[in-house]
């Protein structure tokens, strides 16, 4: 009786088995089903722009050098010139709050002996040096207020710098600009390569050095009818750059 059994228990086992195979299987099946896609093709691109404007102030560093054989005549020597200087900017119509001390300083001077000698220097003077830093925002004003500085005392002059009071504006513009550069590019590449933007993944607007670009001058000519002293401001430049990164399909 148990020998006639063992058949059958036998052939039952046996489907059970391969329904369990069967199972893992399946479930294995759905696992990769359910991975990740494969990564979409990407176009990538770089818009480039550059705008300019003419600028509409200028930071002028002015003052005076002064000196004495003591450091109490130097300073009061260089104290009358600076406020003669002071007071003629603000009668030429610049504001208190565009006049600022740029620089100042006291240094003793010195005579060297001859090359050879045991002497040591002899003291024979002190020298005093005060600069203001000015900013002119009326540039039709430029070259006469440069004759009015240079009459009331002023013997110093270390820059004349052009910019805009207002730089953000031009800077958005030629992000804008640099956009739309990425753009027209992205959508001429497609087309000519078969395929379809479908969407943005990434914009990134990138600038060189890793800052913001400098301003550079561009000579012009200036209304000599209406400054005192020949003045070429130049024109502001600013580049913008920006990468874009498409997502792309087959047409």
């Amino acid at each position: 009786m148990l020998l006639a059994r063992s058949g059958p228990a036998s052939v039952i086992r046996a489907p059970r088995r391969v329904v369990a195979h069967a199972v893992a299987a399946a479930v294995a099946t759905l696992l990769l089903a359910g991975g990740p896609a494969a990564a979409a093709a990407t176009l990538t691109v770089v818009g480039e722009a550059r705008l300019s404007a003419p600028p509409d102030m200028a930071v002028l560093t002015t003052g005076t050098m002064t000196s004495a054989k003591t450091a109490d005549d130097a300073l009061a020597a260089n104290s009358k010139a600076v406020t003669e200087v002071i007071a003629a900017l603000k009668a030429a119509g610049i504001e208190p709050r565009d006049i600022a001390t740029a620089n100042f300083s006291i240094q003793p001077q010195y005579s060297f002996p001859q090359q050879g000698s045991r002497e040591a220097p002899k003291l024979i003077g002190f020298e005093v040096r005060n600069s203001v830093r000015v900013t002119v925002r009326d540039l039709a004003r430029l070259g006469a207020l440069l004759d009015k500085v240079v009459q009331s005392g002023a013997n110093q002059a270390s820059g004349l710098s052009f910019a805009l009071a207002e730089p953000g504006q031009l800077d958005r513009e030629a992000r804008s600009a640099a956009v739309k550069d990425a753009m027209d590019q992205a959508k001429a590449l497609a087309a000519a390569a078969g395929v379809r933007l479908t969407r943005i993944v990434s914009i990134q607007p990138e600038t060189q050095g890793g800052g913001p670009l400098p301003p550079v001058p561009m000579m012009m000519k200036a209304d000599a009818a209406r400054m005192s002293v020949p003045v070429e401001a130049g024109e502001i430049e600013v580049r913008a750059r920006t990468l874009m990164v498409y997502e792309i399909e087959p047409m």
